[in-house]
């Protein structure tokens, strides 16, 4: 099978209170014709070699390969990840999600800024659908990010911009590899704007974080149960001077909420802890909980176990976006599918039977 990836969309489920987007246009020019750049073809093994020697421009062109939808760069960028493979690894892999307006990128800038100072590496990536809607990839975070982005020991990806969502967070997992390779031994995982499945991002990260805002209350709103049964670590954001009573109000709500939910399996207490992003206020108690949360999942086993579960999870979604971008480019498949499509959407047809008409 020639090496295929999915190219068209699949809905998106977000567990956060979310607005619908609007499609944006291709081009603000219709009559601008799109330039073709040869771009040089990389060599994989200079390019692992400068990779592990830490060499950032190498590691932005070996994800632009990665991110690369012409199929001709298909081969390079899979011999390229698996080349990585036996070097990455050892990171923590950590997710941040958060409501709307609760200061996500002055935490990951505040956070990351705090791991560089315990000697790491970090890495800040971000998984967007609305850049696989519009074609545009996220640039604000990163502006928003200025300490952050200029230091030597940081670097800021912005999200993929092609393929559906499950594209932009595989492409997002193979990033990982990459950057881990490349000597980055904290990886920042954040979900941007709304609409996103916090899904995807969970089942490519160690721990997961939920940042929500401080209310009495007010930050159970809009969140479904789900969002709280995937966090590993709640934060209370925005707990600046004079507003600590607030924050710990919140948090008292948080915890009497999780005490509704199954035990956690794997034995571990979701920590909810007040921080203030801006002051710095909790930002070290929260690398430690980190650093707790490692240790015991280490200790139990669940560590290595998680990752193996990702890895097969990811090889089954693959699989499954390879076959079915396959099967689009066989005859009339394509045709066909339009048509069940707006029978289905119309009423006339249901789904199962639209799917048994396409391979029956």
């Amino acid at each position: 099978m020639p090496y295929l990836y999915l190219v068209t969309k699949k809905p998106s489920k977000s567990a956060l209170s979310e607005v619908p987007g609007v499609d944006a246009q291709a081009s603000l020019n219709p009559n601008l014709k799109q330039r073709n750049i040869k771009r040089k073809q990389i060599d994989v093994e200079s390019t692992l070699e400068k990779l592990l020697a830490g060499d950032r421009t190498a590691l932005s062109q070996a994800i632009t390969l990665v991110e690369s939808t012409r199929p001709s760069d298909f081969p390079t960028a899979d011999k390229l990840v698996q080349a990585c493979l036996e070097h990455s690894g050892k990171s923590i892999r950590i997710g941040i999600t958060g409501v709307p307006g609760v200061g996500k990128s002055t935490f990951v800038e505040r956070f990351g800024l705090e791991w560089i100072e315990k000697n790491h590496k970090v890495a800040v990536l971000a998984v967007d659908p609305s850049s696989a809607k519009t074609g545009g990839s996220i640039l604000g975070d990163k502006t928003r990010m200025n300490r952050l982005s200029q230091n030597e020991n940081a670097f800021i990806r912005p999200s993929p911009s092609a393929g559906s969502l499950g594209g932009v967070a595989r492409k997002t997992r193979e990033t990982m590899i990459l950057c881990e390779a490349a000597g980055y031994d904290i990886i920042l995982v954040e979900t941007v704007g709304v609409g996103q499945s916090e899904t995807s991002v969970k089942r490519m990260v160690d721990l997961f974080a939920l940042l929500l805002l401080p209310g009495a209350g007010d930050e159970l709103q809009g969140i479904k149960r789900g969002i709280m049964e995937m966090a590993d670590l709640i934060l209370l954001n925005k707990a600046d001077s004079g507003q600590e009573r607030k924050a710990q109000l919140a948090a008292a709500e948080v915890r009497r909420a999780l005490k509704l939910y199954p035990d956690d399996p794997r034995g571990w207490t979701i920590p909810v802890e007040p921080i203030s992003a801006v002051e710095g206020t909790n930002i070290p108690e929260v690398i430690d909980e980190i650093e707790k949360f490692r240790r015991h999942m280490e200790l139990k086993g669940h560590w290595h176990e998680l990752r193996s579960s990702q890895a097969l999870w990811w090889l089954d979604d693959t699989i499954g976006e390879l076959l079915h971008s396959y099967w689009l480019q066989q005859g009339d498949n394509a045709t066909r599918l339009s048509e069940v499509k707006a029978k289905v959407q119309s009423g006339e047809m249901s789904p199962l039977a639209g799917a048994r008409r396409l391979f029956g």
